[in-house]
């Protein structure tokens, strides 16, 4: 298997080991909440539109569109929810706001894997599919900084690891890996971000509770 990666590697051209690149960069910065992630999502995402295009996986180019305009969204949110002293604060969503997402993904999933296995040459459109819905929703929760986020991407990449790997995309399907690695450095980190931030509003809540007493 490594001998594979290092092979690719010597052949590979110089778009995808920059997309792989800015894309760890990406997630290392955005584990830290430092909004400069959002610029190394756009230079990752557009490279790889082009390249899933040329993999003939579809919905994942169209994905990568989706990560390109999601980079800006992302980068204006983290903006204008914080100030000079504090970042925007990490939340956590409803268990029925989840359920609902996951039942329109699967929806979704499934009439795109239809489309695409009836009228055109993807490969695995339903898979695909699957990981391209859910992976919105994920790249959504990320721009708000919902803390549910990373159960989600734990999911997407163990499933997009075997899809790049089978389509012959090793150093993109490393990246994955190593994403899944990552993932639970990132879901700690925001935990303690979010208590911390719990933290300080009750103790700047605590003269006005005084007050009341």
């Amino acid at each position: 298997m490594l001998q594979q990666i290092f092979e690719q590697a010597e052949a590979q051209s110089w778009p995808e080991i920059i997309a792989v690149i800015t894309a760890v960069l990406y997630l290392g910065f955005a584990i830290r909440e430092k909004i400069v992630c959002w610029i190394f999502a756009a230079i990752s995402t557009a490279i790889y539109a082009w390249l899933f295009i040329e993999a003939r996986l579809y919905m994942e180019s169209a994905l990568n569109v989706f990560y390109f305009i999601m980079a800006g969204y992302g980068w204006y949110v983290w903006t204008s929810g914080s100030d000079n002293s504090h970042k925007r604060p990490i939340v956590v969503w409803p268990l029925k706001v989840h359920l609902i997402a996951i039942s329109v993904a699967l929806l979704l999933s499934a009439a795109s894997g239809y489309g695409l296995s009836t009228y055109s040459d993807a490969e695995f459109p339903y898979i695909d599919s699957l990981t391209t819905w859910f992976a919105i929703w994920g790249t959504f929760l990320v721009a708000r900084k919902v803390l549910e986020n990373w159960w989600y991407w734990l999911a997407i990449d163990i499933t997009s690891v075997f899809i790049y790997w089978s389509r012959d995309l090793q150093l993109t399907s490393l990246l994955f890996v190593i994403y899944i690695i990552l993932i639970p450095i990132g879901l700690i980190s925001w935990t303690r971000s979010m208590r911390a931030q719990k933290h300080v509003e009750i103790r700047s809540l605590s003269p006005y509770l005084q007050q009341g007493s």
